[in-house]
């Protein structure tokens, strides 16, 4: 983590923090992945990778994943995203790099 004394924000007074390495990725993971543990699986296998976000249903039967690391665990993670649990037959795993605030921790978001 670096502070960069430029202008930060909508305060100009306050510094940017730019944490290195550190990247977001949303992942929207589609074919039979509610109803089968897939979000379960995504918490066990972001965790073992020290990865921080977020596992989410959505209304339209797709898994959205927003997770945030470094780009080797994201890489690793994806490729689980892709096989999924025994029982998930996933079809397609579309992803985004995005920009959020540092989460605490990978959880499993209710909707």
């Amino acid at each position: 983590m670096v502070r960069d004394h430029g202008v930060g924000g909508s305060n100009p007074l306050a510094p940017t923090i730019i944490f290195f390495g550190m990247l977001t990725r949303r992942y929207i993971v589609k074919g039979r992945v509610q109803g089968v543990g897939y979000r379960y699986f995504v918490l066990r296998c972001a965790r073992e990778r020290g990865l921080t976000g977020y596992a989410k249903n959505l209304w339209d039967g797709d898994v959205e994943v927003v997770a945030q690391g470094d780009s080797e665990a994201l890489d690793a993670l994806e490729t689980d995203l892709r096989r999924g649990p025994r029982a998930a037959h996933v079809l397609d795993v579309a992803r985004d790099d995005i920009e959020t605030p540092p989460f605490d921790g990978f959880g499993i978001e209710f909707s």
